[in-house]
């Protein structure tokens, strides 16, 4: 009798099991069938795997190659294509207009960018755009361009340290990776805009601490786990801030301890940071102590990466077009010449600013090799939203990729994938300019902008007038991954100071 019993109770388990293995296997076979054929995005085209996965999306991430592969998308697609089940990669011309012009909520994956976790709050990882603007404002005086003019000298003080490293290989002609020396630059600049104070990584010429090694793991780790929320979940909790066993744990504790040395420090300059503690005196009920500290991480973790992926974009791009190298060159020498600027050792921001060739180069460096990868997700309000031909229903998401606006022939012409600074001065380069959008648009582009394009026409002017700069293997293409920002690396280069 027991073992009568213990058989039936075997077989009960066995046939219970085997219902829920069956209905299992019905609902993911209904939610495969739902997905690629009856949803209203079912006759969109993209990968086959993309129509019921994010798999597809993710395994690019992975490679490091998701924003050429969107590129190849809507070539061969058009204006739509589906990237995960949910979502819709756009290229229309009126897409930027209609999707990041709005105030549409952000897609989920921006919770990802809460750093270190889920209590640290900042503009970017907010998806209300409400309270995103609200966020913003707190901190926005910190980011204005008067601002920003205050601490140029602080900043060219930074970029004399990179000319001086320049000048040591140049004088051993010995290569350099202007790859590592771009990334340090950038993020001392960043210390010194926040905290008055650099990280150190030029006065040693070394990544600090795997620091930077740190940065690029969060880099992966980014524009990945925003789409598995149960992995973000699990790791990016108190616990495993605690722990310090994450990159985004350590980045968070060196921001932490810049902030704390900041308040010790009575010779800082009215910076950044000052700024926000400012406002928090002012205003406690609308800000608290976590949103400086989840703004300032932010600035550390993404400043530095997107701004030396910009320098490199730029020389990488200019020393392969050696007639834009000297025509930047020239004008920088008629100004010198005719109006007595560009004089300092490092080109003031309003001297470089008089460069329109110059400009015109730096964009057309962050045109065709954007620092930014990833798409620009929003979602589509209850009244749905009406692109081109199509209407997309509420609740779908709807993306636009910097680099596949970019590279569109249909805006850019024929050459869109070429680097070609003369795009700047055509007859239609006014109304491509809605279109080139490497710090985002409307109420959630960059706020940190302004710091970047200081730098950025700091350190070109500077280097084009003074340097002559070429890479060892001069057919030897750089590599590079496209994580949640673009990271070029290996490209040494022979520098050679330009005598007078």
């Amino acid at each position: 009798m027991d073992s009568l019993s213990i058989n039936v109770t075997t077989v009960t388990a066995l046939f219970t099991w085997r219902a829920i293995l069956i209905q299992l296997l019905v609902a993911t076979f209904s939610l495969f069938v739902w997905r690629r054929y009856l949803s209203p995005l079912a006759d969109i085209p993209g990968p086959f795997v993309a129509s019921f996965s994010r798999w597809w999306h993710i395994r690019r991430i992975f490679i490091g190659d998701q924003s050429l592969q969107l590129v190849a998308l809507h070539e061969k697609h058009g204006h739509f294509v589906r990237i995960a089940p949910n979502e819709v990669s756009v290229n229309h011309p009126d897409g930027i207009k209609q999707i990041l012009l709005q105030p549409l909520w952000k897609g989920k994956w921006y919770e990802l960018l809460q750093l270190p976790d889920y209590r640290y709050k900042a503009p970017m990882s907010t998806l209300d755009p409400k309270k995103k603007v609200e966020r913003s404002r707190n901190l926005a005086i910190g980011y204005s361009l008067s601002n920003m003019i205050k601490s140029e000298d602080a900043v060219t003080r930074t970029i004399e340290m990179l000319l001086d490293w320049m000048d040591q290989y140049a004088e051993g002609q010995k290569p350099m990776e202007l790859d590592k020396f771009f990334t340090f630059t950038a993020f001392d600049v960043v210390g010194e805009v926040l905290f008055s104070k650099q990280f150190g990584f030029l006065q040693q010429g070394v990544d600090i601490g795997n620091a930077i090694s740190n940065s690029l793991a969060l880099n992966a780790y980014a524009a990945i786990a925003g789409f598995l929320q149960p992995l973000n979940l699990i790791v990016a909790n108190p616990f495993v801030t605690w722990l310090q066993v994450m990159p985004m744990g350590h980045l968070f504790n060196t921001t932490l301890k810049a902030i704390d040395e900041r308040q010790k420090n009575d010779e800082a300059r009215f910076d950044m940071v000052a700024h926000w503690f400012k406002t928090l005196a002012s205003h406690p009920e609308r800000m608290e102590l976590r949103d400086i500290y989840a703004q300032a991480t932010t600035n550390v973790g993404a400043g530095a990466d997107t701004v030396s992926c910009a320098l490199q974009s730029f020389v990488y791009h200019m020393i392969r077009h050696p007639t834009a190298w000297q025509r930047a060159r020239a004008e920088i020498d008629a100004t010198r010449s005719n109006e007595g600027l560009c004089t300092d050792r490092v080109v003031l921001f309003d001297h470089a600013q008089k460069l329109p060739y110059l400009q015109a180069c730096i964009k057309e460096a962050l045109r065709v090799f954007g620092p930014v990868p990833m798409g620009l997700p929003r979602v589509v309000p209850r009244e749905g939203i009406t692109i081109g031909d199509r209407t997309f229903p509420a609740g779908t998401v709807l993306s636009i990729n910097p680099w596949v606006m970019h590279f569109s022939k249909e805006i850019w012409g024929p050459d869109a994938h070429a680097f070609n600074p003369d795009h700047w001065f055509e007859g239609s380069a006014a109304a491509a300019e809605k279109y080139w959008i490497p710090f985002g648009a409307g109420y959630n582009s960059c706020p940190g902008q302004n710091v970047t394009k200081i730098e950025l026409s700091k350190i070109t002017a500077t280097i084009v007038r003074d340097y002559d700069i070429r890479q060892v293997d001069k057919d030897q293409e750089w590599k590079y991954k496209a994580y949640f920002t673009v990271v070029p690396h290996s490209w040494p280069c022979v520098i050679k100071k330009r005598q007078y």
